[in-house]
């Protein structure tokens, strides 16, 4: 049987190449070695989606290439899932995902899915090119805790302060937490614009999200 850092390396080497085989044959390995599943899928994983979006942004990987790798995570998670601790999050917290209206480019969204699916969050992925209200109207209906929006053109990217402001009129703000991405988004423009938080990568994304919700939830309980 192989090491337990073996099959760290192995399972991340699998998710760089794109090679979804070897990613199931080291997940499984990894639940035959009592491998920590969520740390596998979260930290590992993420690691590994990292160095896929740095070769993305140096160009040296291109679309095809981090959906390959995206799959590869995929076919990791669909084993590990069943075996992650049950205490990821004491109460499951709702996200809601959507690229704003305009953009259609939803490869860093789709990671951030994967990987908020994988950390035991309840996703609800609205896909690309979304309108305002139907975002605004899909946190109201989902009771969502988190709001996540991304944008790669610097032409969208105002879109999400419209829908924080929508979120204003409507008076839900204080009910909910707002991340953003995308490569032209920074966490000082993010922080501007009344967005929470502006985690760096797909992988950073489930720290900050537990972060927020840990901080919703104490707010609420304060409030009583």
């Amino acid at each position: 049987m192989a090491t337990i850092e073996e099959i760290i390396n192995g399972f991340k080497k699998a998710v760089v190449d794109g090679d979804e085989e070897a990613a199931a044959k080291w997940a499984k390995e990894g639940v035959d070695a009592k491998v920590d599943a969520y740390d596998l899928v979260t930290k590992h994983g993420g690691v590994a989606m990292t160095a896929v979006n740095q070769k993305y942004e140096r160009k040296e990987f291109f679309v095809p290439e981090v959906l390959c790798s995206a799959n590869a995570l995929n076919a990791g998670v669909d084993i590990l899932s069943p075996h992650m601790r049950s205490d990821k999050t004491s109460e499951p917290a709702t996200v809601v995902l959507a690229v704003v209206e305009g953009d259609i480019h939803d490869i860093g969204k789709n990671l951030v899915r994967i990987m908020l699916s994988a950390a035991g969050f309840r996703v609800v992925d609205l896909g690309k090119d979304v309108s305002n209200a139907a975002i605004i109207e899909k946190a109201k209906e989902a009771k969502a805790d988190v709001i996540g929006m991304s944008a790669l053109m610097s032409t969208t990217m105002p879109r999400m302060k419209a829908v924080i402001e929508g979120l204003q009129q409507a008076g839900i703000r204080n009910k909910v937490k707002v991340i953003v991405g995308g490569g032209p988004v920074t966490k000082e423009w993010a922080l501007s614009i009344g967005a929470d938080d502006r985690p760096h990568d797909a992988s950073a994304a489930v720290g900050a999200t537990k972060e927020l919700v840990a901080k919703l939830r104490a707010d609420k309980a304060n409030d009583w």
